[in-house]
């Protein structure tokens, strides 16, 4: 066994190189080493904890074998050095292992180990023969530049496999700052168009007192929501900065919850929804009332938006086991390849993009940090076409009087 064997079992599974066997490259590196050598068989095996994994082989069709089943490539990767097995059947080290005694019948050995650039024996490049037989001094150097070459290669994948995550990672970021900056132009371009032609009308001064009135309500509508936008923004950045002012007390979810749907009630009765509310008389949570507030103004507005009109939306409650608030609908639900990424700064799911539902995706991005932050939780269950459930779940508050002597967290830096 090894000395470093912890260490490098842990870079086998960080390279990830048991995952594609054989693999083409590997492959012609055994065939080499077999056409060098002249023996029928060859590999390039890597040695895991309970098995060996053949990486690239030529004259045989398995992909791996049990550890215990040879020792010949651990013990040369125990060694660091190549090995050299002229007659295994007269060898009492290996004379009795299945590769020896069973149907593979191998008498010869030779094995040069992969050392990676970590100082690690990942494996080994080898042959072996039915028939006793010895390597010239060049056969030795060849195989051990090919398993040089094998371990340089089995780096090499990995860095080529993490550049192509880093890649799309990158073309993931790339697309929701496009997508962010395609929505927040429109949602800021919507409302000062809006603005400028109806200053434009009364500026002309053809109105009649009534209009000019309902013209400027209209304006006053269109400069909140720029105003919220805004807000939104820096929000965000404040968040992701761990800048955000946040001052937790015992309060009483329900009244949170009644202010809630206060502010949402104009726009539930526009879109002609039904609104079920279940809740006890009381329900005591540690929280931030206004960031608190914001969540559940945030989930009871998507509610309404992904509602067709004269849908159903229900509100539950509760303070057992746990503060709770669960706030259901008849929406177009979210499909479940999606529900994982829609906490993301700007992701919006593509049932919204095309049925143009306003929005900047910054809302459940926002609603998550804020959940996070008082060391909550939330939950998303959705069935396309059958609505959506949002679930999210609060700790259990201190008692009054260890919470009267306890103090907010502390913000380092003036922020919203």
């Amino acid at each position: 066994m090894p000395a470093d064997e912890n260490e490098r079992l842990c870079e086998l599974e960080e390279l990830e190189a048991t995952e594609e066997l054989p693999e083409p490259r590997f492959s012609a590196i055994a065939a080499a080493a077999a056409r060098v050598c002249s023996t029928p068989i060859a590999l390039v095996n890597l040695v895991g904890a309970d098995s060996q994994h053949f990486k690239g082989s030529s004259g045989v069709t398995a992909t791996g074998m049990d550890r215990a089943d040879s020792w010949f490539c651990p013990h040369t990767i125990a060694a660091r050095r190549l090995l050299e097995v002229h007659d295994a059947d007269a060898d009492p080290r290996f004379r009795d292992t299945p590769i020896v005694a069973g149907e593979w019948r191998v008498r010869f050995y030779a094995g040069a180990p992969m050392i990676s650039s970590r100082g690690h024996a990942l494996g080994t490049v080898c042959v072996m023969d039915h028939r006793p037989r010895r390597l010239s001094p060049e056969q030795h150097q060849m195989l051990t530049v090919l398993a040089e070459n094998a371990a340089l290669l089995l780096e090499a994948h990995h860095q080529v496999r993490r550049a192509d995550r880093i890649i799309h990672g990158l073309q993931d970021v790339q697309e929701l700052k496009d997508q962010f900056l395609r929505n927040i132009n429109h949602e800021l371009r919507t409302p000062l168009t809006s603005i400028r032609s109806y200053l434009e009308l009364i500026q002309d001064g053809d109105l009649d007192s009534a209009t000019e009135q309902r013209f400027l309500g209209v304006i006053e509508h269109n400069s909140d929501r720029l105003l919220e936008l805004i807000d939104e923004l820096l929000l965000m950045a404040s968040l992701n900065a761990e800048t955000a002012v946040f001052h937790p007390a015992r309060v009483d979810l329900i009244v949170l919850v009644h202010r809630a749907l206060e502010v949402v009630a104009d726009r539930v009765q526009d879109r002609g929804h039904t609104l079920i509310l279940h809740a006890p008389d009381r329900a005591t949570v540690w929280a931030d009332a206004l960031r608190f507030q914001h969540v559940l103004v945030h989930l009871l507005d998507n509610a309404i938006k992904f509602t067709p009109d004269g849908g159903t939306i229900e509100v539950r409650a509760s303070a057992d086991p746990a503060p709770r608030v669960e706030i259901c609908d008849t929406g177009i639900g979210i499909g479940a390849e999606h529900v994982e990424r829609i906490f993301e700064d700007f992701y919006r799911a593509p049932e919204a993009e095309e049925r143009a539902i306003p929005g900047t995706g910054m809302g459940l991005a926002i609603v998550d940090k804020i959940i996070r932050v008082h060391g909550g939780s939330i939950r998303i269950n959705s069935t396309p076409g059958e609505g959506t459930c949002v679930r999210v779940t609060m700790p259990v508050p201190p008692s009054p009087q260890s919470s009267a002597h306890r103090t907010p967290p502390s913000s380092p830096r003036p922020g919203l």
